[in-house]
This record gives structure tokens, C-alpha cells and sequence, in this order.
């Protein structure tokens, strides 16, 4: 493999996904804690507290959303990888504790073709979901 001489290391492992989260339920709340998913291994970190309403119907109300926003970086043989956005929208069910939701993203993550693996902790009050960058 050739070497790029331009090639900053620590300058390409702290690229990476900004993440942010959003709550339409009106009883489950969602702060990110960790807001940046680096290609270096830093997580990101969602926490999710309280039982959800749940969703009634077709619309926005009664889901959780995770935003992994488009980022790129240089490999040190000189090649960009180009990695995409990802938006995870999931509907919650009434009382879903916030460890439900937490294994929900856990799982959906997991079983995606995207370079991210994803773990959940916590208890049914006050949960969270790490997020990590596996390319």
C-alpha cells in the first residue's frame, strides 16, 4: 500500500458523523451526550428517558429519530471514502420504557449494511444507545 505523504492521521480519525436526536413523543425524551462518531472510535451517545406515549396512527407523533449526518475521509493510501447520512426514524409503542427504545435502535442499527454497530444500556427510566463507527 502507498503512502500518501499529505496524509494527517490524527486530522482523519476525528472526522466523522455528527449525531443528533429528536423526539416526537410527548412522554419519551432524548438528549445526545456524545454528539460526534469519529473514524478513530470515539461514540457517540444518545440517552433516552421516560415511557413513551407511543405512536396512534400515521404521522411524525409517537417516533424517535437518530441522525449520523454525510461525512468523508482520506484513507493513508490517498483514496476519500465517502460515507452517507443515515436517518433512523422508529415508532414507539405506549409505555415503551426508554431501554426498550434504546434496544430498538441497539437492534435496527446492528442489522444495517452501514458502517456502524451500536450498544444499548441502561434501565427502564434512563437508557442509552453508543454508536460507533466500524469502516
Amino acid at each position: 500500500m502507498k503512502k500518501d505523504k499529505d496524509y494527517d492521521q490524527d486530522a482523519e480519525l476525528a472526522k466523522g458523523a455528527d449525531l443528533t436526536a429528536e423526539s416526537y413523543d410527548k412522554t419519551q425524551g432524548v438528549a445526545v451526550a456524545a454528539g460526534k462518531v469519529t473514524v478513530g472510535g470515539k461514540a457517540g451517545l444518545v440517552e433516552f428517558t421516560g415511557d413513551a406515549t407511543g405512536r396512534d396512527g400515521a404521522g411524525i407523533d409517537g417516533t424517535m429519530s437518530l441522525w449520523l449526518s454525510i461525512f468523508r475521509y482520506k484513507r493513508p493510501d490517498g483514496t476519500v471514502n465517502h460515507v452517507a447520512g443515515w436517518n433512523i426514524m422508529l415508532a414507539l409503542k405506549a409505555g415503551q420504557t426508554a431501554l426498550d427504545t434504546a434496544l430498538a435502535f441497539e437492534t435496527y442499527i446492528n442489522a444495517g449494511k452501514r458502517p456502524y454497530r451500536a450498544k444499548a444500556s441502561g434501565d427502564s427510566d434512563k437508557a442509552a444507545v453508543s454508536i460507533t463507527y466500524k469502516g
